[in-house]
């Protein structure tokens, strides 16, 4: 197959290379279960250095496409879509995600004390005197895959209290353990592109369509935390059921 820089030249050289691949397991020439070529088979394909194979794999591995078995090679993946429930009352994502089968767990990337944006300060009614609030990213890893990279910024007492826990666990289910009731979620869903930055930590080509699910939680009248979800559709999408 002819190899074409020309659409994809503002892209580091890997991620031209797995953006390629990426679009040819979406077109069907890889199947689910298909071994890729080799990596002597891919540098003499895309005249590149091993180390640029490497790279150009293991976005393909992030993004949930591929798998890497040692000795055997790397291997296409069957990729399901996640659906969390936007339900009342709540189900937290780690447990319909169990529910469906799944397998979910948190990979934080940051979590530390900032001053707070002042969107963030406004929808968290905090009061002049409250100059910090903890900012938390983190993956939703779904199987193994990211699913979706979470972006939360959380009150400063309560962010202060649970650093350590909220490392390592999925926050809503934490606070309710501590006895923090979470009473009400406003949501709003929204389309955008992927920044650079965005595209980067989902392993998504610049420019790709992400879904973001803006959310506000509070506990009693008291906004606690704000957070956006940002996912590419076909790896994460919301349901909801509209009753009469």
């Amino acid at each position: 197959m002819a190899w074409s820089r020309s659409r994809r030249v503002s892209l580091p050289l890997h991620q031209q290379i797995s953006e390629q691949l990426r679009s040819e397991i979406e077109a069907g020439t890889y199947q689910p279960g298909d071994r890729l070529p080799s990596e002597a088979q891919l540098m003499a394909q895309f005249t590149v250095s091993r180390i640029t194979i490497r790279r150009a794999i293991a976005n393909l591995v992030q993004q949930g496409l591929v798998q890497s078995h040692h000795g055997k090679g790397v291997f296409v993946t069957t990729h399901d879509r996640a659906i969390y429930s936007l339900s009342s009352p709540f189900v937290w994502f780690n447990e319909d995600m169990v529910r469906q089968g799944l397998t979910p767990r948190i990979q934080t990337l940051l979590f530390q004390a900032v001053p707070p944006p002042e969107s963030v300060r406004q929808t968290l009614a905090l009061p002049p005197e409250v100059t910090q609030v903890y900012l938390q990213k983190k993956f939703l890893m779904v199987n193994q895959v990211a699913a979706a990279l979470d972006i939360t910024y959380l009150v400063p007492d309560l962010g202060a209290t649970y650093a350590a826990e909220l490392k390592d666990k999925m926050t809503f289910p934490l606070l309710e353990q501590q006895g923090i009731s979470v009473d009400r979620i406003d949501a709003l869903l929204s389309c955008r592109q992927a920044d650079s930055e965005t595209a980067a930590d989902l392993g998504l080509p610049l420019g790709s369509p992400i879904l973001v699910y803006h959310h506000t939680a509070y506990t009693g009248d008291r906004p606690i935390l704000y957070g956006e979800t940002l996912s590419s559709g076909d790896r994460l999408a919301y349901a909801v059921t509209l009753k009469k």
